[in-house]
């Protein structure tokens, strides 16, 4: 007897068939995939979420999760941010798949293949799904655009250099 196999109808049953680790992402329902970053990326990133973890340690307020960590915002969303911060009144929305909810804060270090999905469709969806702070990190120059939710919409604060200056953890870290 031959057993026909079903193939997946939709992207999210496609993204759920791919192996465990591939960096993969949903946005806006098209299947956007990544090539490992670069090695300032991830230079850049290991100082940030080390100065991030460090400070959760001292004040347990909420965890850190870096890619590659599926968010689920949606069937048409989810996300491998680079940090995400949840909240210890969100941290029931950690389930072993990965977060299925809205992070409280994000970070994302650009590289040259994501910055515009990074600056344009992953921050929309950042705010739609309110996300109430939304950092994004040019590792080449270190600067740091600064998204604040205000209402419904995003709010961009003054650029910063080689500073996450966040007011939902009070604290500013330096990298």
């Amino acid at each position: 007897m031959i057993t026909a196999l079903k193939p997946p109808r939709t992207i999210y049953q496609v993204w759920q068939s791919l192996p465990a680790g591939t960096l993969c992402q949903i946005i806006n329902n098209i299947l956007v995939m990544s090539p490992a970053q670069l090695d300032l990326h991830q230079v850049v990133l290991n100082k940030i979420n080390n100065r991030l973890y460090n400070f959760l340690e001292k004040n347990p307020i909420g965890e850190i999760r870096i890619a590659p960590y599926d968010v689920h915002f949606s069937k048409q969303n989810i996300f491998q941010p680079d940090i995400c911060f949840i909240s210890n009144s969100n941290l029931e929305l950690i389930e072993p798949k990965g977060l299925v909810g809205t992070p409280d804060m994000v970070i994302e270090v650009l590289s040259p293949g994501t910055a515009q999905k990074d600056l344009n469709e992953k921050k929309l969806v950042y705010e739609q799904y309110g996300v109430k702070e939304y950092f994004v990190v040019d590792p080449g120059n270190k600067k740091v655009r600064i998204f604040v939710l205000k209402g419904k919409s995003f709010s961009e604060l003054p650029e910063k250099t080689a500073l996450i200056e966040s007011a939902l953890l009070k604290t500013t870290i330096s990298f």
